[in-house]
């Protein structure tokens, strides 16, 4: 069994759509099961159904109307850098409205129903492979994993958005008496769920370098510190799925492909650039190629 792995990572997912555009496209990868995590959930259902164009026209025309229906964010731009900030107005405003969240993102659910179409549901549901999303049930204390074998549609969609809400900046779901958030609040890189489903080959888009390359710029208020301790413990959650996903595989004997980003692409990645993502789309495609191309060439010397 053949399986594709998408890691969270909000915007910069535009890149894991370029390498499994080239994977799927250029490689003739068939996958049997595709698991998402956060944005990665948002990729694999089109990719299950091979309309990479059609994926790849949402995630590089997104801005933040696309996702937010109350953003929390300020966005200035001045000389060519992007300054990101607390929307004080609107973070306000939520909290008068008795929300639990600084912002909400009903407009990304709107999003996914307009996306995912019934037909292309069923036609999934009814087919041999399987589509798994990530998320986090916070009043258990537990991760849950949601096939698309076993919902209806609306569900089905309703677990999708679940799996993206970063959690405090984007909507927090009560569903089954149950606070449901992004799944990559315990799972970002859900590698060990594949090789527990069967998986024999597994191809993994992680969306974070393979290490640091950088030191990030002090905190300036209460906000941008929640941000940066956020980063910090979804990157150490992260390198700890990965450690335990490649002793789950060598134990199952299960062969892993990684494919992180090269370079890191956005220090906030809850900020949807369409010029941004259109270009990490494109620099995803051409890392997957030059990737594979040099795993040809080291087996050709090999043989």
């Amino acid at each position: 069994m053949r399986a594709l792995v998408i890691s969270g990572g909000g915007s910069k997912g535009a890149f894991a759509g370029g390498v499994a555009q080239y994977l799927i496209e250029e490689m003739h990868r068939d996958y049997d099961l595709y698991i998402g995590t956060s944005t990665g959930s948002l990729l694999v259902s089109h990719l299950a159904l091979k309309k990479v164009d059609k994926i790849k026209k949402i995630y590089t025309s997104v801005n933040q109307k696309s996702i937010f229906s109350h953003n929390p964010f300020t966005i200035t731009k001045k000389h060519g850098l992007t300054n990101v900030g607390i929307n004080h107005f609107n973070v306000l405003l939520n909290f008068l409205r008795g929300k639990k969240t600084f912002g909400e993102s009903v407009n990304l659910k709107v999003l996914l129903n307009n996306s995912l179409l019934k037909e292309e549901f069923l036609e999934l549901k009814n087919s041999e492979k399987d589509i798994v999303v990530t998320v986090s049930n916070l009043s258990l204390n537990s991760i849950e994993y949601k096939s698309i074998k076993d919902f209806e549609y609306e569900e089905f969609i309703e677990w999708m958005w679940i799996s993206c809400n970063y959690t405090p900046f984007m909507s927090l779901v009560v569903k089954n008496n149950c606070e449901y958030a992004d799944g990559g609040l315990g799972v970002i890189v859900p590698i060990e769920e594949a090789v527990r489903r069967g998986a024999k080959v597994i191809d993994v888009i992680v969306l974070q370098t393979e290490v640091t390359q950088f030191n990030k710029l002090p905190s300036k208020n209460p906000f941008s510190l929640l941000t940066n301790m956020f980063g910090f413990m979804l990157d150490r959650i992260s390198h700890q799925n990965i450690k335990i996903g490649k002793f789950s595989a060598n134990h199952s004997n299960a062969i892993l492909n990684f494919y992180y980003t090269p370079i890191v692409l956005t220090t906030n990645s809850l900020i949807f650039d369409e010029q941004s993502m259109q270009k990490w789309w494109k620099s995803g495609f051409e890392y997957a190629k030059l990737k594979n191309k040099e795993t040809s060439q080291l087996n050709i010397l090999d043989s």
